[in-house]
């Protein structure tokens, strides 16, 4: 007997569907009401399934994301991206390692809804203009315009300069050690002089409100000597996890010449739930 094709594409939809929205929750609940759409389907009309259940999950991934934008705007404190656990060797893929991590979900939460999808099937899948265009109802031509608009709005927010993969866990590991000291010079250290911590507590957890800049304030912020920190791997890099006074936070760096630029810190419990299996991503 032949698998369901949505099934077979599970992986791909999964990842379409997260980075269309950034959360794996509603990215799962956008893949429950894609198979309902499916189970409906004449399967004998539908030449090729994988293009079919993209734009499925997109249409539907777009109506939720509209949905969402309304309800981020009344967030508490600073929203981030939903961390996943992921294998390690999802970091060999570069290109989907890049598009799951949580800087690039942070730049694309700055895209309006038909950018963002645009520009994740375009540039993250390679899709053909004109299947995106019949998955946002748009022209090909317009999709085209949107997509170049997409590119250089995301140039424009996305760090500087990539980073080798030893590069940037060597790092990691040298401010997670710093981590584990408390001490606020070695923190120092290892951060860039205009370092930005960017909080994510969603209301239910100690978190700063406003982003912090400077290495002197976020290392002072960052010192504690009581915290549990151990070295995970989050949305394709290494990144760390920390326990302290009972609140955990998942963290993820961005590393530019040797040191951290930005740290990203997920505190929101509602977020720290896909961090006991590795999530299931594909291209």
């Amino acid at each position: 007997m032949t698998e369901d094709p949505f099934v077979v594409h599970r992986r791909l939809l999964f990842t379409v569907a997260y980075e269309m929205l950034g959360s794996a929750a509603d990215a799962e609940d956008v893949l429950q009401e894609s198979w309902l759409r499916w189970a409906d389907v004449d399967r004998a009309q539908v030449s090729d399934p994988r293009a079919y259940l993209v734009r499925v999950v997109t249409r539907q991934a777009l109506n939720r994301l509209r949905a969402l934008s309304r309800r981020r705007e009344d967030y508490v404190g600073q929203w981030l991206p939903e961390p996943l656990l992921t294998s390690p060797d999802v970091a060999e893929d570069i290109e989907l390692a890049d598009s799951v991590s949580i800087a690039m979900l942070t730049v694309l939460e700055t895209l309006g809804p038909t950018e963002r999808a645009v520009f994740v099937l375009r540039e993250v899948f390679d899709t053909p203009y004109g299947e995106i265009a019949e998955a946002v109802g748009k022209s090909a031509a317009a999709v085209r315009q949107i997509a170049r608009r997409a590119r250089e709005h995301v140039a424009a927010r996305r760090p500087r300069m990539r980073v080798s993969r030893s590069e940037q866990q060597a790092v990691v590991e040298r401010f997670l050690a710093a981590l584990r000291t408390g001490r606020v010079q070695e923190l120092m250290e290892v951060m860039a002089p205009d370092v930005v911590l960017i909080a994510d507590g969603g209301g239910l957890a100690a978190a700063a409100r406003v982003p912090i800049h400077g290495a002197g304030l976020v290392a002072r912020m960052l010192a504690h000597p009581d915290r549990v920190v151990s070295a995970v791997w989050l949305n394709g890099a290494l990144a760390g996890r920390i326990e302290v006074d009972g609140q955990r936070a998942a963290v993820s760096l961005v590393v530019e010449d040797g040191r951290v630029t930005r740290i990203h810190a997920i505190a929101n419990p509602q977020k720290l739930t896909r961090l006991e299996e590795p999530a299931q991503l594909a291209r």
